[in-house]
């Protein structure tokens, strides 16, 4: 049996949190909006009411729309982090309600990241 790199384990970390994450309400993708106080300050119900308006539009029924607390990057608010089954999640920062709705469009319906809007791939993980 070969030995598993760190970057291996790292792989398969992200995989299996994806899918927790995902596996209790059987949907395909979730989209989190970070609604701590600097959140909200900085336009994140807006945010959240376009991604809802979104996903009801498209009659999707495979995607849920949740909220979360503060990030930890509140000069980069409104955020949120979008979570594709078998993908690495990725966090959204800056946003408003139109580039909620391209989000949607182009990553959750699409399958294509929006590169200009993403702050990073993957999870946060501690030292050691």
């Amino acid at each position: 049996m070969p030995k598993l790199t760190i970057e291996d384990l790292r792989k398969i970390k992200e995989r299996e949190l994806a899918r927790m994450s995902l596996r209790a309400g059987e949907h395909r993708a979730k989209i989190v909006v970070h609604m701590g106080t600097c959140g909200i300050a900085a336009g994140a119900r807006k945010v959240l009411e376009a991604f809802l308006e979104a996903v009801t539009q498209a009659g999707v029924t495979d995607v849920v729309v949740t909220q979360s607390g503060c990030a930890g990057l509140c000069n980069r608010e409104p955020m949120a982090t979008v979570e594709i089954l078998d993908k690495a999640p990725v966090k959204y920062v800056d946003l408003n309600p139109e580039k909620a709705k391209r989000i949607f469009e182009e990553h959750i319906q699409g399958g294509k990241i929006v590169e200009e809007f993403a702050l990073g791939r993957g999870s946060e993980t501690t030292a050691g």
